[in-house]
C-alpha cells in the first residue's frame, strides 16, 4: 500500500489532463477527425460512375456501395419516400447539369455512413473546384418565422417552383427528415441559373430535431457550407473546410444547436460580400417575418473557428480577413467554450442592435478563447469597442484574450496535411484558465 498515494496522484493527474483537454474549442480524448475526413479531396480518385440518378425518386430506394452514382440535374425524393444510402457509397454530382439532390417535405434520407466508411458526395470534373455541382437540399415541416409559416426554395430552375416539391415549414419542431452521419460533401454550391447567388452544399429548411446531423464534412463549397432556414436542428461534430461563402448560416427563426464543430477559413477564399464562420440573422427583409414567432437562436458550444493563413498580419493589413461571427438585429447567440483564431475582428454586431441590457442578454460569450484577432467584439461602423470589451471582459464570463499566438503553437497539429488536429494545445487551455 506504500505506493497507493503515488498511484492516486498519477491517476488524478491523468484525469485532470483529460478534463483540461475537454474545455475549449473542439473536444475529445482522441482526434475525432481521424478516419472519415479528407483535407486533400482534389487528390482522391473516386472512380467512374456506373449508375445514373436522373429522375425523381417516388418509392423507397437504396443506393449501394458497390456502385458509383452520377447525380444529374435536380433529383427529387418525393411521395414520403425514403432514400437509403449504404456506408461507403460514392455519389458524383454532375458538372454540366449541376446535379442536386432534394429531399422534399415528408420524404427522408438515411445516409448513415461509418467512421471507417463514410458516404461521399463529390464532383465529376477532372480538376474539381468549388461550385461544380448543386448540393443537398432537405426540406421539412418544422416552424419558421415567415408569415404563413411556409416558404419555397429556389433550386435554380424556373420550372421547379411547384409547392409540393419546393415548399418547407410547418408546425412540427420534432420533424424527422432522416440521418446524415459520417458524410462528406465536396465542391458543391453551384451558381443559381435564376435569382442570382449560389446553391448551398447542405441546405436545411424547416428541418426538425428528430433529424440526426452528425459528422458531416463540407469542403470547398461555392455557396454556404451549411445553411439553416427555420426548423429546430442539432448539429454536432460537423466541419466546414475552406468555403467560398459562409461556413454556417442561420436565418428565418432557426432554433439550432451547433456543438463540437469546426470551421477552417482561407484568407483567399471569400465572396464579394464577405464570408464568415457564423452568420446569424432572423430575416433578410423585416417585413417578411412574423414577430410573434420565435426569432433565430443559435446555441454554439465548443467550436473552433480558424483562419488558415501563413501570414495572418499581412492578410489582415491587405483587407483579406474579416470577422468570424456576424450577428444581425433580432437574432440571438449563446456561444460558450469556443476558440476564435485569426480574424478582424472576432465578432461583428449589426449597428441596428442597441447596446442595452435586453440585447446583451441575447448575445452571450462565455469561457471563450479569442486568439490573434485584430479586435474582439465590435459594432458595424463603430471603431470604439471599449464598452463591449469591458462587458465581455468581465471576470465572471471567463473570456480569455491572447493577442498574437500563431496557429502552429495554438493547436495540437495544425499543419498536418493528412491528419490535422485542431484541438487546443493543453498549455493554451491552462493559460486561458
Amino acid at each position: 500500500m506504500k505506493n497507493f498515494p503515488r498511484i492516486l496522484t498519477i491517476f488524478l493527474l491523468v484525469i485532470s489532463t483529460a478534463q483540461a483537454q475537454q474545455e475549449k474549442g473542439i473536444i475529445g480524448l482522441n482526434n475525432w477527425l481521424n478516419n472519415w475526413t479528407e483535407f486533400k479531396s482534389n487528390k482522391v480518385d473516386y472512380g467512374e460512375a456506373n449508375q445514373i440518378l436522373a429522375v425523381n425518386i417516388t418509392a423507397n430506394t437504396k443506393l449501394y456501395k458497390k456502385n458509383i452514382y452520377l447525380l444529374q440535374g435536380n433529383v427529387y425524393v418525393t411521395n414520403n419516400a425514403v432514400l437509403t444510402i449504404e456506408p461507403g457509397t460514392k455519389i458524383i454530382g454532375d458538372f454540366d447539369t449541376k446535379g442536386t439532390l432534394i429531399i422534399t417535405k415528408g420524404a427522408s434520407i438515411i445516409a448513415d455512413g461509418l467512421e471507417t466508411d463514410p458516404i461521399v458526395f463529390t464532383s465529376n470534373r477532372s480538376l474539381r473546384k468549388a461550385g461544380d455541382w448543386g448540393g443537398i437540399v432537405i426540406l421539412g415541416d418544422a416552424p419558421l418565422n415567415k408569415f404563413g409559416g411556409v416558404a419555397s426554395v429556389n433550386t435554380g430552375s424556373s420550372t421547379d417552383f411547384i409547392p409540393t416539391l419546393t415548399s418547407y415549414g410547418g408546425n412540427n419542431p420534432a420533424g424527422n427528415s432522416g440521418i446524415m452521419r459520417y458524410v462528406r460533401i465536396e465542391f458543391a454550391g453551384s451558381k443559381l441559373s435564376t435569382g442570382g447567388g449560389n446553391l448551398n452544399s447542405l441546405f436545411l429548411a424547416g428541418v426538425g430535431n428528430k433529424t440526426i446531423l452528425q459528422n458531416i464534412m463540407i469542403s470547398f463549397s461555392g455557396g454556404n457550407s451549411f445553411e439553416i432556414f427555420g426548423g429546430d436542428t442539432n448539429l454536432s461534430q460537423v466541419v466546414s473546410y475552406k468555403s467560398s461563402n459562409d461556413d454556417y448560416r442561420f436565418n428565418y427563426g432557426a432554433q439550432s444547436s451547433l456543438t463540437n464543430s469546426l470551421a477552417i477559413r482561407s484568407s483567399f477564399l471569400s465572396s464579394k460580400n464577405g464570408s464568415r464562420c457564423l452568420d446569424i440573422a432572423s430575416y433578410n427583409k423585416k417585413e417578411e417575418v412574423d414577430f410573434s414567432k420565435k426569432q433565430t437562436l443559435v446555441v454554439a458550444t465548443n467550436l473552433t473557428l480558424v483562419n488558415n493563413s501563413a501570414n495572418i498580419n499581412a492578410d489582415i493589413e491587405s483587407g483579406l480577413v474579416k470577422e468570424a461571427i456576424y450577428i444581425a438585429e433580432n437574432a440571438s447567440l449563446n456561444c460558450k467554450r469556443t476558440v476564435i483564431s485569426g480574424f478582424k475582428p472576432a465578432v461583428l454586431l449589426d449597428n441596428k442592435i442597441q447596446m442595452n441590457e435586453e440585447n446583451l442578454a441575447k448575445i452571450k460569450f462565455e469561457s471563450m478563447y479569442f486568439n490573434n484577432c485584430k479586435g474582439n467584439i465590435f459594432i458595424v461602423d463603430n471603431s470604439n469597442n471599449e464598452d463591449l470589451e469591458s462587458y465581455y471582459g468581465q471576470t465572471n464570463l471567463f473570456n480569455y484574450f491572447s493577442p498574437n499566438s500563431n496557429n502552429a503553437e495554438t493547436f495540437i497539429d495544425f499543419a498536418n496535411e493528412k491528419r490535422p488536429d485542431f484541438r487546443l494545445q493543453l498549455s493554451k487551455i491552462t493559460a486561458s484558465n
